[in-house]
């Protein structure tokens, strides 16, 4: 929401506008992946104080910069505090809760995470249009202090510590690897980039060859890194895979629906905003539900109707064409984040039971980065399709000079394109779906 704001205040080009956003995944990308060694090597408090302390400053640092390498810089000192919380919510929940009420717990962070994101775009253009996006990060200052004083007074350590050696080469391969991953994916998704782009076939090739020589080493680790192991447990693997695959879906259509309804729809800003905010908000209400359920039941009366109605959703996204009324967009949307709700948490938690209590740091390291990864993925794969459906509509009708009314034909056409991938992807976590048991935690000798 900010994006064109800053880019505008700072006189640069939107290449470098959108690093905010490549950057912070990128951080996040390459240190989540070795917050297991974290997990084991700090306190459940240190980690906190430290996640939340540069969460802080990053914010500081962005909402007072005087240049945009200033803000970038606070942008990445945000993502570091990030990279170190997102694990370790998920691993304080293993720790503290049982089993048997995991999914109610997990349901309620699937709440809280999505709250922020349904209400975002709606409350953060009206502040941008109200004062500047500088207040983004004003008023986000007082929140963080409060959050890190309020975990430093009352905040106890639930987990084990140990001393770990930390394996620089395995280092240097994660970063290698997952950054070089996320960076290509990230790069080719922002729009005036793409696979075919020398500097993004490079990443990934980097990415590629740097994650393969790193499994290799954990497996030969008697202590690894990042145990790499947890994916022989048949539940986990699945269960991460249908995640990733709602990823892919989710955060591919939560680009390309604004840029169709904006675009070929005609839709302002805000009334775009108001236009997915039902669905977000649903969404986060109906999280702590599904988990509940997820405890009552087996995942499966949970997971298979969540995986086909998303399929319903996206295939019927296709005829949404210019001239259908807000409200066909309004319910469409809603019906997928109630999906994403049925799959998110359910899945997560079905995942990370199975393993045993030992793994659970590595396990959740492997599904944050993972869920990251995917997202980026998704995106440069739905922006690609959407791009080269533009491109072949065009050549089709044979026009080098489009008119507006051709360009809004061509922004159709490629988006119905990204709809009939997100459909296929949402037909492959159908069949995943069909072979997910409730998974058994292993016992700690495995």
């Amino acid at each position: 929401m900010a994006l064109k704001a800053i880019m505008t205040n700072f006189s640069i080009a939107s290449s470098t506008d959108q690093s905010l956003v490549t950057g912070y995944m990128l951080v996040i990308g390459t240190i989540v992946p070795i917050s297991a060694y974290f997990m084991r090597r700090f306190s459940t408090c240190q980690l906190f104080i430290t996640a939340m302390s540069l969460f802080t400053l990053g914010t500081l640092i962005a909402g007072f910069s005087p240049t945009f390498s200033i803000l970038l810089l606070g942008r990445l000192t945000q993502a570091l505090g990030i990279a170190i919380m997102l694990p370790l919510l998920t691993n304080t929940i293993l720790a503290v809760i049982p089993i048997e009420r995991r999914g109610a717990a997990m349901g309620m962070v699937g709440l809280v995470i999505m709250f922020a994101p349904a209400i975002g775009p709606t409350l953060y253009g009206l502040i941008i249009e109200s004062l500047n996006w500088r207040w983004l990060f004003y008023l986000t200052i007082p929140i963080a202090a409060l959050s890190l004083l309020f975990g430093m007074k009352v905040l106890v350590n639930v987990t084990e510590t140990s001393k770990p050696r930390l394996d620089i080469l395995s280092f240097v391969l994660s970063t290698l690897g997952f950054g070089g991953i996320v960076y290509g994916f990230s790069a080719a998704g922002k729009g005036d980039a793409s696979f075919t782009d020398p500097l993004v076939i490079a990443s990934l090739l980097v990415g590629l060859v740097s994650l393969v020589l790193f499994f290799w080493r954990q497996l030969k680790l008697e202590k690894p890194l990042l145990n790499v192991r947890v994916f022989r447990y048949p539940m986990f693997s699945l269960d991460l895979l249908l995640v990733m695959l709602t990823m892919m879906t989710m955060f591919a259509m939560m680009l390309i629906l604004p840029i169709y309804m904006q675009g070929a729809i005609l839709l302002s800003a805000v009334a775009t905003g108001l236009t997915m905010l039902p669905g977000g908000l649903i969404n986060g209400a109906i999280s702590p539900v599904m988990g509940r359920l997820f405890d009552k039941w087996r995942p499966r009366p949970i997971l298979i109707p969540g995986t086909i109605i998303p399929a319903i959703s996206v295939f019927m996204y296709r005829f949404a064409v210019p001239g259908v009324p807000i409200v066909y967009f309004v319910i469409l949307q809603v019906v997928l984040m109630i999906a994403v709700a049925m799959i998110m948490m359910p899945a997560q938690t079905n995942a990370l039971n199975q393993i045993p209590e030992k793994l659970h740091p590595h396990g959740t390291a492997i599904f944050n980065t993972l869920m990251q990864i995917s997202g980026a993925i998704g995106v440069a794969l739905f922006v690609s399709v959407m791009e080269n459906g533009q491109q072949s509509y065009l050549t089709d009708i044979g026009i080098t000079s489009p008119s507006a009314q051709d360009s809004l034909d061509a922004l159709t056409f490629g988006s119905q394109q990204s709809f009939s991938t997100g459909f296929y992807l949402a037909i492959a976590a159908i069949v995943i779906a069909l072979f997910i048991r409730k998974g058994k935690q292993a016992k700690i000798s495995d």
